[in-house]
């Protein structure tokens, strides 16, 4: 009798610690009760009657990211592997559904995201593929809210975090890409030749301009000093010519010429045999040229 009286008090024991349970932070249980539904137990300690009562699952009410990779073409005929990733939650109103309904979700998000994609991509080129993913992501999610939701299940977010082409396409892009930009810099280097050859042009022809005004200004100069030598000798020495003024210019010049000469440690100027009277053939042929210009000027000025 008193094993029996043991033994009753254990089973009432062990049914009445069976009768609570614990469901953790953002999680639901669904009871039932004999086989049926019953309720949904929420976070925190939950009773049940013993034997009659059971937990027949538990869902989740965090997010979760489900992954879906689809190949699929594009408008252009280039076969691509789109990554779509989902976000998605059981909607704490409709755990019901979402335990009883879908017998797998997962499968269910993977077949409209693939029913989507197959059916947006391949009218995008593949160019315009990377800049309307968020287009394609947006699609995705407008189309997976109006079916999952009536199973229970909220979509958070669906992104387009993967376009992957195929290797030797990706390779030819690249090509392409490194093509068109090797031709910009050719062209960039182009102008920049052409810039620093006009450049050097404008500067030669400023140069070249601003050496023959010197040169001008120096003959002007010249010009200028030996008349006013030759007034200054004439007034002041009397009787004196200007083809002697001349003749002393030229050999002053001349002697102060080789004294340049004598300065120079590294000259290699040759001196042929020569004497400072050739100063007074050289006056003479050059007063003999300046008035032979004269004659063939007045004998081409037109007849009035």
């Amino acid at each position: 009798m008193g094993i029996f009286i043991i033994f009753l008090i254990i089973v009432i024991i062990i049914l009445l610690f069976d009768g609570f349970f614990i469901v953790r932070q953002q999680t639901s249980a669904v009871v039932e009760r004999f086989g049926k539904f019953n309720r949904i137990a929420s976070s925190g300690l939950n009773l049940k009657i013993p034997l009659i009562d059971r937990i027949a699952g538990r869902a989740s009410l965090r997010i979760q990211q489900l992954d879906v990779r689809v190949e699929t073409k594009t408008k252009d005929n280039v076969f691509v592997f789109v990554v779509v990733s989902v976000q998605y939650n059981v909607l704490p109103d409709k755990v019901l559904d979402a335990f009883y309904r879908l017998q797998n979700p997962q499968q269910q998000i993977t077949s409209f995201v693939f029913d989507t994609v197959r059916a947006r991509v391949p009218n995008i080129q593949l160019d315009d593929l990377f800049q309307m993913k968020d287009e394609i992501a947006t699609a995705v999610k407008t189309e997976l809210d109006q079916v999952m939701d009536d199973f229970g299940y909220g979509i958070v977010k669906a992104l387009v975090t993967d376009i992957d082409p195929d290797a030797n396409v990706k390779a030819s892009m690249n090509e392409i890409n490194a093509a068109q930009r090797m031709r910009m810099a050719a062209i960039e280097q182009a102008e920049a030749d052409k810039i620093r050859v006009v450049k050097a042009a404008e500067g030669e022809a400023e140069s070249k301009a601003l050496q023959g005004q010197g040169i001008a200004n120096q003959r002007k100069a010249i010009i200028e000093g030996l008349k006013d030598s030759v007034e200054n000798f004439s007034n002041t020495v009397e009787g004196a010519k200007a083809q002697d003024v001349m003749n002393l210019v030229l050999m002053t010049q001349y002697f102060d010429t080789l004294k340049d000469i004598g300065y120079s440690s590294k000259s290699n100027t040759i001196l042929i045999p020569h004497s400072p009277s050739g100063m007074s053939d050289i006056s003479e042929q050059m007063r003999n040229a300046i008035i032979t210009a004269n004659e063939v000027t007045n004998n081409k000025a037109p007849k009035v």
